[in-house]
C-alpha cells in the first residue's frame, strides 16, 4: 500500500514539473527560438528570418519570455545604428539536450507517418485495380 502511494506522489510531482516546464516553453514559437540560439547568438531580424512564419510582434513577446526567465539574454551592440544580438544563457543550454531530443522525435514521427501515407496510398491503388 505504502509502495502504491510512493508511485502515485512520485508521478504527481513529476506532472508538477512537466507542467511548469510546459508552462515555460509553451507555445509554437519558443522551442524553435532556443534551437537557433543553441547554435549561435542572433540579431532580432536573424531570428525573425530563420523562424518561418513567426511575426515581429510575437517574436518580441517570445524573447522577452524567454529572457524574463533566464534562458536567454539581450545584448545591445554599439554600432550605428544600434543592434541587438540575442544569445542562449549557460542555464537555457541546459535544454539543449531537450530541443535535440525534440528534434529527434519530430523527424522519426514525420518520417513514420509518410510511410504509413505511402502504404495507405499503395494499398488503396492495389485495391483500386483489384476492384477494375
Amino acid at each position: 500500500m505504502k509502495q502504491d502511494f510512493d508511485l502515485i506522489k512520485d508521478c504527481s510531482h513529476k506532472i508538477l514539473a512537466i507542467s511548469d516546464t510546459m508552462e515555460i516553453l509553451n507555445g509554437k514559437w519558443k522551442m524553435s527560438l532556443i534551437a537557433c540560439l543553441c547554435y549561435q547568438p542572433m540579431r532580432y531580424s536573424e531570428l525573425l528570418k530563420e523562424v518561418k512564419g513567426i511575426s515581429g510582434k510575437m517574436l518580441s513577446r517570445e524573447l522577452k519570455d524567454l529572457e524574463m526567465n533566464e534562458l536567454i539574454e539581450r545584448n545591445v551592440l554599439n554600432t550605428a545604428p544600434v543592434a541587438v544580438e540575442y544569445r542562449i544563457t549557460d542555464y537555457g543550454k541546459t535544454l539543449n539536450q531537450l530541443t535535440g531530443i525534440i528534434a529527434d522525435w519530430g523527424l522519426s514521427h514525420r518520417q513514420r507517418i509518410v510511410s504509413r501515407m505511402k502504404m495507405d496510398s499503395n494499398q488503396h491503388q492495389l485495391q483500386s485495380h483489384l476492384n477494375q
